[in-house]
């Protein structure tokens, strides 16, 4: 439950991001910010690998655990320096909304199975 909170809240977070860049489009010399990718955060929430003692021990699970690619740069800026694209902060706007969306059915759902081992209806 803990972890479905942290998403909501990160996704929240980076719709007032993204909208920020949306309102500053016009601003010169304006570059677009985002957060940093969620897999980062969990990445660094999650135990370390275990160390390999003996070369007959298993190989440690995936060596860049949970590790999102590297930000994109802004590759074009108008005349008056701002860097913002409307059509990549849309596409950015819709994606975390989807995102959003699936997290709260996702505990909408957790909510029903706890309600329902509880013995409660609605």
């Amino acid at each position: 439950m803990e972890l479905a909170a942290r998403r909501v809240n990160w996704l929240d977070r980076r719709q007032v991001v993204l909208a920020r860049n949306i309102a500053n489009a016009d601003t010169p010399n304006y570059r677009p910010h985002d957060l940093l990718p969620f897999a980062r955060h969990l990445a660094a929430a999650l135990p370390p690998d275990m160390a390999r003692t003996a070369p007959t021990h298993l190989a440690p699970r995936g060596g860049n655990r949970g590790a999102a690619p590297e930000d994109r740069l802004v590759a074009e800026a108008v005349p008056d320096g701002n860097a913002v694209s409307l059509d990549r902060e849309a596409v950015r706007m819709a994606e975390t909304d989807t995102a959003h969306a699936l997290a709260m059915a996702v505990h909408r759902s957790f909510m029903g199975m706890f309600r329902l081992a509880l013995g409660r209806q609605g």
